[in-house]
Order: C-alpha cells, then structure tokens, then sequence
C-alpha cells in the first residue's frame, strides 16, 4: 500500500467516525437517535421550527414483542421539524409516544 492510498483510508475512516447514522442527526456535538426521548432533543436541540400532533391507533404489541391482533393502542405521533437556516437541511423529526420512531431530510432551510 502506498503512501498516498495509506492517507486516503485513513481519512475515509475519520469521515466515517465522524459522520452521524442517516437515522440521526446532530445538534452541536450530540447524536439525536431513533429511540431517544422528547426531552434529549428539547434539551440539546431547542424547540422545533413547527409541531405536527395527530392520534393514530396500531396493533397492541405485548413485551416479548408479539402482535395481539385483537388489541390496538392509541398513540401519539408528533412531527417536529428544525429549520435552522439556508445553510442546513431541514430536519423532520417523528416522535411516537414521547419517543424518536423516523428522522427525515428534507432540502435546505430559509
């Protein structure tokens, strides 16, 4: 291995180390992940841009993690989205129950 290809490998590996998960996002030097709670991201986010609420029903799912077909739970779905600027992407978070379920990008902010 030369040289030159011993650089680019190790600068592939510190872009990979750095680079959040496509399921996460950054706010400052924390890592909002799917499963993380409302108030990790209040607290190192802020407030969302704007806040979606809807009620939405699914199949209860017991604790070892079975589909009860007969049962269905009522949940919260929030869509928080972060628009931090024309320099950003969008960001729009998908809570379930208090609980981060989907991160999307959407274009560049305003």
């Amino acid at each position: 291995m030369t040289s030159n290809s011993r650089r680019v490998a190790v600068a592939t590996a510190l872009v990979l180390l750095v680079v959040a998960p496509a399921h996460a996002f950054r706010c400052g030097t924390r890592i909002i992940t799917r499963g993380d709670p409302a108030e990790k991201i209040l607290r190192f986010c802020g407030e969302p841009t704007s806040v979606q609420t809807r009620l939405s029903q699914r199949a209860f799912v017991d604790r070892f993690g079975r589909v009860v077909p007969t049962l269905v739970e009522d949940i919260v779905i929030e869509e928080w989205t972060f628009n931090l600027g024309p320099h950003y992407l969008v960001r729009v978070v998908r809570l379930e129950n208090g609980y981060v379920a989907d991160i999307k990008y959407l274009g560049y902010g305003f």
